[in-house]
Parts: structure tokens; C-alpha cells; sequence
């Protein structure tokens, strides 16, 4: 499928959403260090979990709107707001003002916002995709994906501590065109909306998000999601700990390699990989049965990650990271693909909301691997997460798949 063949509104959402990423990518990163020099460590710490709680209700409610108003307008209201905080927070920032904590109130609600419009911005593309297409749109968006995050870290490791406001100058630029293209091109689609059961609206969103956890199937896919996520995450939290510790240094001077440059050269490889190989991955297995393809990916998806867990040697932690990194293209859009099928048509922003929970969760998990890093010796830590990803795997496979073989059994039973 080429470029000029995609539908408009899945050009307008793959553009915008690769500068909102990229945006967010630029100033995101780097807030931990950015309140612990102006605030110390412990007060970041607990302001930016107090951060990560509002994202998570945001998505959530921003999943029940999006499926009871107009999708367009809410894409437009929470941009504009988006704009306006990032104006606000770079005037926070000039050396005349220096006001943190309003810096830190807006930042807040730019969280807010941006986590707000997320649901609606994923239901666009199932809006617009059909089963057939689905699966080579999901594989250039996640290309898209990780070049604008590697984009925005690159803009943002260069400029934030020495061109702050320049910086802030460049997002809040990009962030205030963005509502602009989405007035302009982004075409309004007639889709079923959400019909509003109960009065009060929290007991209606909450009622709403029954529906998901009710579905089983789908509930199996997002709990197997989160716990193949947590290994791709554990490479920040376990893995990252365990080389600055443990890995033996390699050649010396300007070009020696210690735990830490090894923890960012994984990182690099695995977004270079993914920009270069995505397309070539994607080619090679779109004639194949997708469920082979899927099973296939998490396995050596696997293989990679639980022997990263226990690694030491660089050629060998570079060898499996590229393992893990083709699993990872081979899986992904089947498994993005077959979750939007799944979705109803009236929920669509509130199922791929929930369907967020697989990311939070898997935080949760690579963080908890510190912990029991403190306990097991690395190739202990190795069986404990290929526990994971095996549970992960047999849940997402089971959730996607064997669904429909009992859907298929019961429509011939009544045949």
C-alpha cells in the first residue's frame, strides 16, 4: 500500500501524530532532571508520579469522549489547550520570570491534554482502516513512532540544557499548527457514537469501561500485551542497573565502553533498526498466515529479552537486542492490527484507552524488576521474566485468536 493511497485521514494522523510525538519526546525526558535541579530530586519524584497518575486518568476519560462527541472537535480543543500550556510554560522558563511552580501547574495540565487526545487520535485510524489494510498501517506508524520519539530525544538532549527557551520556542511552534491541520484537512467520518446509559456522567464512564473488562478476550490480549511490554521496559530498569554495575568495561579513553554507554548504544541500535527495517520485515511477512507471524515474533522476541536479562558480553548483548528488536517488527502489527478488530465501533476510544493499561502496567512490572534484581542472581532473572513472556504470550495469542475459533465452532453449531 503506498503513500498516496492511504486515506486522508490517516495521512492527517500519521503527520500530526509524528510531530505531537516528537514534541513530546523533546521536553518529556529530560522533566526529571529539569525539576531536580530547580526543586531537588525527592520533590521530582514524587510531582512526576503524581504526573503519571494523571496521564493514566486522563486516557481513560479522554476514551469515554471521544466516543461520545465529535472526534475532530476533540482532536481540535485539546491541541489548541496544548499550545496554549506549552506558551505558558516557555514565558515559566525566561530568566526574568523563573516561575517553577506554575512551570510545574501547567505542565500538569499539558499532561492532561496530551494524554486527553490520545484515544481519539488511535480510534481515528480504525475509523478509517479496514481489516485488510489495518496491518501495513500499524507497521508505518510504528515506524513513524520511534522515529519522531528518537527525533524529539535528539532536538531535546541538544538544546534543553543549553537553549531551554529556544527549545520551548520550537515545541510551542509545532504544537500551535497542529489544531490548524487538523481544522483544515482532518475530514469528519460518520461513525456510531457512544449513547450516554446512565445520568450522572462519572457512574456513565465508569459503566462504560465494565463493558471492556467484560470482554474477556480482549481483556486476555491487554493483560498479555502488558507483560510482553515489561520486557522491552525492563531494558531502562533491571538491564540498565544491572550493566552500570556488573558490565566490564571495553577499550579505554574517547572510545571505551562502560555499562552505561552500552545501556544507550542498545537503545540507539533498537530505534535504528526499527527506522531500518520495519518496511523490510513487513514485506517479507505480509503473505504469511498472520498468527504464525505473531507466535514466531514472540518467541524470538522472547529468546532476545530473557537472554539480555543475564548478559554481559557487548557483541552478545547487540546479537540478541537484534533478535529481540525482529521479533518485535513481526509481532507488533499483527498484534495492534487484530486488537482493533476487536474493538466495537461505539467504543472504539474507550477500548484503545483501556488498551493503554498494557503500557502502565508494564511499567509497573520493569520497575518491580529492580526489586527482585536485588534478590535473584541475573540468570535467575532470566527464567523470571521468560515466565513472564510466557504467560504474556499465551494470553495475547489465546485472547486474539482462539476467540475466534470458538466463535467460528458456535456460528456452525447453530448452522
Amino acid at each position: 500500500m503506498k503513500w498516496k493511497d492511504y486515506p486522508q485521514n490517516i495521512k492527517v494522523r500519521l503527520m500530526t501524530s509524528f510531530f505531537n510525538r516528537a514534541v513530546t519526546s523533546a521536553i518529556w525526558p529530560f522533566m526529571a532532571l529539569f525539576f531536580s535541579l530547580h526543586k531537588g530530586p525527592i520533590w521530582a519524584g514524587v510531582f512526576l508520579s503524581i504526573n503519571v497518575g494523571v496521564a493514566f486518568i486522563s486516557n481513560l476519560l479522554g476514551g469515554y469522549i471521544s466516543d461520545r462527541f465529535n472526534r475532530k472537535q476533540v482532536l481540535i480543543l485539546s491541541s489548541i489547550c496544548s499550545a496554549v500550556l506549552l506558551l505558558i510554560m516557555t514565558v515559566c522558563i525566561l530568566p526574568e520570570t523563573k516561575l517553577i511552580y506554575l512551570f510545574a501547574g501547567t505542565y500538569l495540565f499539558f499532561t492532561f491534554t496530551s494524554s486527553l487526545s490520545r484515544p481519539a487520535m488511535q480510534a481515528i485510524i480504525i475509523d478509517s482502516t479496514t481489516p485488510d489494510n489495518r496491518k501495513a498501517i500499524y507497521a508505518i506508524d510504528y515506524w513513524m513512532v520511534n522515529l519522531s520519539m528518537a527525533i524529539g530525544a535528539a532536538l531535546g538532549g541538544w538544546l534543553f540544557l543549553t537553549q531551554q527557551i529556544l527549545l520551548f520556542i520550537i515545541v510551542t511552534t509545532i504544537a500551535t499548527i497542529l489544531p490548524i491541520v487538523y481544522m483544515v484537512w482532518l475530514q469528519d467520518t460518520v461513525v456510531k457514537k457512544l449513547d450516554k446509559v446512565h445520568a450522572n456522567v462519572w457512574r456513565d464512564l465508569v459503566a462504560n469501561y465494565q463493558v471492556a473488562l467484560k470482554d474477556r478476550p480482549f481483556v486476555k490480549a491487554v493483560t498479555g500485551a502488558m507483560c510482553i511490554y515489561a520486557a522491552e521496559f525492563s531494558l531502562n530498569s533491571y538491564i540498565g542497573v544491572r550493566l552500570a554495575e556488573e558490565f566490564r568495561t571495553v577499550g579505554s579513553g574517547i572510545i571505551e565502553l562502560n555499562g552505561v554507554r552500552m545501556l544507550s548504544l542498545l537503545n540507539i541500535q533498537n530505534m535504528l533498526l526499527v527506522v531500518l527495517l520495519t518496511f523490510l520485515i513487513t514485506r517479507l511477512a505480509r503473505n504469511m498466515d498472520g498468527k504464525k507471524v505473531l507466535l514466531f515474533g514472540l518467541i524470538i522476541y522472547s529468546i532476545g529479552y530473557v537472554l539480555m536479562m543475564s548478559a554481559n558480553n557487548w557483541y552478545l548483548l547487540l546479537f540478541v537486542n537484534l533478535v529481540a528488536t525482529i521479533g518485535e517488527l513481526l509481532y507488533s502489527p499483527v498484534a495492534n492490527a487484530e486488537k482493533a478488530n476487536m474493538m466495537p465501533e461505539d467504543k472504539r476510544g474507550s477500548y484503545s484507552a483501556f488498551s493503554g493499561i498494557s503500557f502502565n502496567g508494564a511499567e509497573l512490572i520493569a520497575r518491580m524488576t529492580i526489586i527482585v534484581g536485588a534478590f535473584l542472581v541475573p540468570s535467575m532473572m532470566s527464567v523470571y521474566m521468560a515466565c513472564i513472556l510466557f504467560v504474556g504470550t499465551s494470553l495475547l495469542y489465546t485472547g486474539l485468536f482462539v476467540r475466534e475459533k470458538k466463535e467460528k465452532v458456535n456460528v456452525e453449531s447453530i448452522a
